[in-house]
């Protein structure tokens, strides 16, 4: 019987539902298009009572530890990035979502931020650096916030970043966007900076699965599902 990962086994001491139940619900939930209603109502179809602020709760506590797990598992990335942000609505107002893919499509890493600014834009390179490396290159648009983030950080290195400006050739990323959004939108905003954050975390994560950006565990072939329900693990 295979053991559970100690920080899920945590969590759920405190969630009175099996395990297959929350997971898919939560998997469900950062996967497709769906709202909590549509959750809630597809679970009653399955003879499972569970009300759709429950699959809130579960996502908002499980996620934050399977997006550790899944840290430990990402494949590396290339050392070509193109880097964007987009537009998340949070409480009501724009909020900016800071996100790079390398030249294969593989999502570098994400950042949600208040402002869009030099500093976001510093703090959205410095944590992805300190994920996956430096990159040789990165390709931006012609934001002046992230030319200046960029050279701050080249103005610190021996070896500096290549900078590019091109928006043809950021087209890359701001297709990537759309499969975000399209999964927040059922969404509706989200109420908190917090709950935001870490539901957005969960659809990269999910995401990036679907990419293949997870290494295999001993049992090849999994399907994205499956690497999903093997981060509680």
């Amino acid at each position: 019987m295979k053991m559970l990962n100690l920080a899920v086994a945590r969590v759920l001491k405190r969630l009175h539902y099996p395990l297959d139940v929350i997971l898919t619900c939560v998997r469900w939930y950062v996967a497709y298009p769906l709202s909590l209603r549509n959750l809630e109502e597809m679970m009653a179809e399955r003879g499972v009572s569970v009300d759709h602020s429950t699959v809130h709760r579960w996502a908002v506590k499980l996620l934050p530890v399977l997006e550790k797990a899944f840290r430990l598992r990402k494949r590396p990335v290339g050392k070509s990035w193109r880097m964007d942000e987009t537009y998340i609505r949070v409480k009501g107002e724009w909020r900016y979502l800071y996100r790079a893919v390398d030249k294969y499509g593989n999502t570098i890493d994400f950042l949600l931020r208040a402002h869009r600014d030099k500093t976001a834009a510093r703090r959205y390179f410095e944590k992805s650096i300190a994920q996956n490396g430096a990159p040789e290159t990165v390709t931006i648009d012609k934001s002046g916030a992230n030319l200046a983030a960029l050279e701050a950080i080249n103005a610190e290195r021996e070896t500096p970043i290549k900078i590019r400006q091109s928006k043809y050739l950021n087209n890359l990323v701001e297709q990537d966007h759309r499969s975000i959004k399209r999964r927040t939108r059922p969404m509706l905003g989200f109420k908190t900076f917090r709950c935001a954050r870490i539901l957005l975390a969960g659809i990269e994560l999910m995401h990036m699965i679907v990419k293949g950006q997870m290494k295999p565990a001993r049992e090849a072939h999994l399907s994205a599902a499956d690497q999903f329900y093997n981060l509680a693990i």
